[in-house]
């Protein structure tokens, strides 16, 4: 499914793809025999969230999850200019090992955009890749160190947006008329300026019942409303919310669950 919407921005044609909209433990979740789980729809099939963005023919991925291989398999990408993380928890940063693939093919070392506090954890968790002692084969990595202001990579601007995932800081982004907020249940009062103008928002949405560091969906619906975007796209999202066909009967005019392998289409 492509969706075709106007944008007033710099960019001749933007595609955003959803790489996966599932939760940590992705849908359907191991052992689990609910409706939900077993369901023959493929839309209740999520792999771990990440999107792609491709503008004049560049990939920039934000978040390479334990699903990252599959992903780039399965859209068939050859290349991309840019990896953005939005925070360090596993299910975002998982799959970076698998860059491999692109240093080796593209003679490409991984460009990717983090905060201090995620590349801390990068290091951490990939310690062989920032060794002094190179081990063959081991993941080529540069990190950028990105903080609250707008950066640029290549022609394209990306604005963060910080939130938080219960207390951890978390960033947002936005790029051009496109803003994509992922594992939040706080939005600053002073982020939503950020926000204005939007064609398309991408947020997070759980499941129904409360949850301490995630939107529930009657709260994601809340701050869609209040950011007024032209369509909302709910992501990260749990077995336990519903069938992807029954929630959509739901939603408010303008508003549409995510589902992986998704492609928007935003055009000047």
């Amino acid at each position: 499914m492509t969706v075709r919407l106007l944008c007033f921005t710099n960019f001749a044609r933007m595609i955003i793809t959803f790489l996966g909209t599932g939760t940590s433990q992705g849908v359907p979740l191991m052992a689990c025999t609910c409706s939900i789980c077993t369901s023959p729809d493929a839309r209740d099939a999520r792999l771990r969230s990440s999107v792609m963005i491709t503008i004049d023919n560049k990939n920039y991925v934000i978040d390479t999850g334990p699903d990252f291989r599959q992903q780039m398999l399965r859209e068939g990408v050859k290349a991309m200019e840019a990896i953005v993380f939005t925070h360090e928890h596993k299910d975002h940063i998982a799959g970076l090992d698998d860059v491999r693939a692109f240093n080796y093919i593209n003679r490409w070392r991984a460009q990717v955009y983090c905060t201090e506090q995620v590349a801390d954890a990068l290091k951490r968790e990939f310690a062989y890749a920032f060794s002094d002692k190179k081990y063959p084969g081991i993941p080529e990595i540069d990190l950028n160190i990105i903080d609250d202001r707008p950066f640029q990579i290549a022609q394209v601007l990306f604005q963060p947006i910080r939130v938080f995932h219960l207390h951890l800081p978390v960033f947002g982004f936005r790029i051009g008329n496109f803003a994509y907020i992922t594992d939040a249940n706080v939005i600053p009062e002073e982020e939503y300026e950020k926000l204005q103008g939007l064609d398309i928002l991408v947020l997070n949405a759980l499941r129904r019942e409360k949850h301490p560091s995630h939107f529930t969906l009657e709260e994601a619906i809340e701050v869609a409303n209040r950011i007024g975007a032209r369509q909302t796209w709910f992501t990260h999202i749990s077995h336990q919310l519903g069938l992807h066909d029954e929630v959509t009967k739901e939603l408010p005019e303008g508003m549409f669950l995510a589902y992986d392998g998704l492609k928007l289409e935003v055009a000047s």
